[in-house]
């Protein structure tokens, strides 16, 4: 009975919280998806011919970084050096081709090639946004690194070693060029922004060190490759030491009264929210939206906290005061939780468990020949978020899909034991449902699968993160932990996390919340350990719009499954719903919604 009151109360809300958006909020380059499917149109014929392989390869050649990370090697040995030359060239690319996209009438397409039109034209308009506008060029070192694709070139087998190593020696003679722009275009950076990309630069030294003589050792490259490859590498490592150095002295004489603030404020804040999220709504709404999910959230707690509290507080009153009950509570189940030796294990241990119960249960198909393997979390990534997916493109779905973990033994003690204590017997369960299955991990599986590469390469952030969430929610609606009470507070402070993070995000950006605020609402409203709390107020600090994210697409994908259950009633089934809703890439709900209601 208290589960179905909960999900009834949740459902009710998250209902609420998705009422239509006013019709103005629409992007004006966006036509409404309708019409009867049929065959190809000569519009949808030349649509495909210009934004197929002909825009993607040239796409390609334009940021050759992202076209490593997306599994499209061609033009892995290319590093661009990001100096005025290359942004005035990524500029004409983006006005030569958005003038080509708006030619074509999207009205005049079919139903999946539309939303493909509406996708690229907010990510072009987007690019031009941040080059133009935005300017993290010009305020935030750490977009100046250059580890992450070298180090796919070492680990990813998509070619003979030696082959990847000719490729890795040619893309390094433009490092030390790379940096000398660095140092040259950045202009008053943010104190919070130099710091990360020192940490991370000092990191991506490892790349250049034991790891890439391991892979020189088992080559076959002649003595001359060996030496040239030898040589840059060094130069390498010199421009990074270098880059470090000089970001160092940077910040010694930045002073947090004239230096840039890392707050987008209010009109900047807006923009990218738009771009990004793409709910049709705005930031402020959803501003509006959270607070209001908060205090439903904090109601049902309390009702399940009364529930618990003679069982771990026999002969106790509880507080008067509902978030100290709630927090006392959340407190005592924290207790439990694995040791810091057994931390990778578990996680292990959890994707095997999960996977079995969503195939179980017939939740999602989920892809036996794509294996998920645990890693300690890279240095060169490390300084943002505890746990994360590292997922192969769509040109090389085959590759490893890396679960990367801040290891714990690397961090301070006391640091670690607050982790675990937040990490707990059930909280655990639920990160790995998000990062793995059926969260991230399964998501990007099948967004590897759709016909649109489109769709799966310019994914929409709000639908990546709104799934992992919506599958946590899916998952505990399906009996997963055994539908106790504890199962459900810790799931309903997990949920209040990501409520939470968009009230955060707006209230820090757009605001100016500042760090005792911010810790009164992670630490008391959200009942967050001091140390994931240390750890969001310098996420928040160097991040912007992508925590609102969670929630805006979470909410968005829930509203269009219940619409569906609603008048579906004799058809719907949530596997099948899952999947239809997974096999449309990485596009946003506004568009996903809009093809799976026709």
């Amino acid at each position: 009975m208290l589960r179905c009151l909960l999900i009834a109360a949740l459902t009710a809300l998250v209902a609420a919280v998705n009422a239509p958006a006013n019709a103005a909020d629409v992007p004006a380059t966006v036509a409404p998806i309708s019409g009867a499917p049929g065959a190809p149109s000569r519009a949808d014929l030349a649509f495909e011919k210009q934004f197929g392989d002909e825009f993607l390869d040239a796409y390609w050649a334009m940021n050759p970084t992202d076209a490593i990370a997306a599994g499209y090697y061609k033009y892995a040995d290319k590093l661009i050096v990001p100096d005025e030359k290359s942004r005035n060239e990524q500029l004409a690319f983006i006005e030569r081709w958005r003038t080509r996209l708006l030619s074509i009438d999207p009205r005049s397409l079919s139903d999946a090639n539309r939303a493909d039109w509406a996708i690229l034209d907010n990510q072009l308009a987007a690019s031009r946004w941040d080059i133009v506008d935005l300017r993290t060029w010009q305020w935030d070192p750490s977009v100046y690194n250059v580890a992450e694709p070298f180090a796919r070139l070492l680990s990813t087998e998509f070619a003979p070693l030696d082959e990847r190593l000719r490729i890795f020696t040619r893309r390094l003679q433009h490092v030390p060029a790379y940096f000398d722009a660095a140092r040259l275009y950045i202009d008053d950076p943010t104190i919070e922004h130099t710091q990360l990309a020192i940490e991370q630069n000092q990191g991506a030294l490892q790349v250049f060190g034991e790891e890439l003589q391991t892979k020189i050792d088992e080559s076959t490259l002649s003595a001359g490759e060996r030496r040239t490859l030898t040589q840059r590498a060094d130069a390498a490592r010199a421009a990074i030491s270098g880059y470090v150095a000089w970001l160092q002295s940077t910040a010694a004489g930045l002073s947090s009264d004239k230096a840039t603030s890392f707050r987008l404020g209010r009109a900047r804040y807006e923009k990218k929210f738009f771009y990004e999220v793409q709910s049709g709504e705005s930031a402020q709404a959803l501003y509006a939206r959270a607070v209001q999910e908060k205090t439903a959230l904090h109601e049902r707690m309390s009702m399940l906290a009364d529930q618990l509290w003679p069982k771990y507080f026999p002969n106790v009153a509880p507080p008067a005061e509902r978030l100290d009950k709630i927090g006392r509570l959340i407190a005592k189940l924290s207790e439990q939780h694995v040791s810091e030796q057994a931390f990778f294990g578990e996680i292990e241990s959890l994707i095997a468990q999960l996977a079995k119960y969503v195939t179980e249960r017939q939740l999602l198909t989920l892809d036996q020949d794509k294996p998920l393997k645990v890693r300690k979390l890279p240095p060169h990534q490390r300084g943002v978020a505890l746990a994360g997916i590292d997922a192969p493109g769509p040109y090389d779905a085959s590759a490893a899909t890396w679960f990367n973990v801040m290891p714990l033994d690397e961090m301070p003690a006391e640091r670690a034991a607050s982790l675990l204590q937040e990490y707990n017997r059930w909280m655990l369960p639920i990160l790995v449902i998000h990062e793995a299955i059926p969260g991230h991990y399964a998501q990007l599986v099948y967004a590897n699968k759709s016909p649109s590469r489109i769709k799966a390469l310019f994914g929409n952030s709000a639908m990546i993160e709104g799934w992992a969430v919506y599958g946590e929610r899916m998952m505990l609606e399906s009996g997963y932990g055994d539908d106790t009470a504890e199962m459900w507070l810790i799931y309903s402070k997990w949920l209040l996390r990501s409520v939470c993070n968009a009230i955060l995000d707006y209230s820090v950006h757009v605001a100016g919340m500042n760090e005792q605020a911010a810790n009164q609402l992670l630490v008391r409203e959200a009942f967050q350990s001091a140390e994931e709390a240390r750890a969001k107020w310098r996420r928040v600090q160097l991040t912007s719009v992508q925590l609102t994210s969670y929630f805006a697409g979470y909410a968005a994908i829930y509203d269009l499954r219940e619409q569906l259950k609603r008048e579906q009633p004799d058809r719907f089934e949530l596997r099948r719903f899952n999947e239809q809703f997974l096999s449309y890439g990485n596009a946003p709900v506004r568009i996903i919604r809009e093809l799976m209601l026709r």
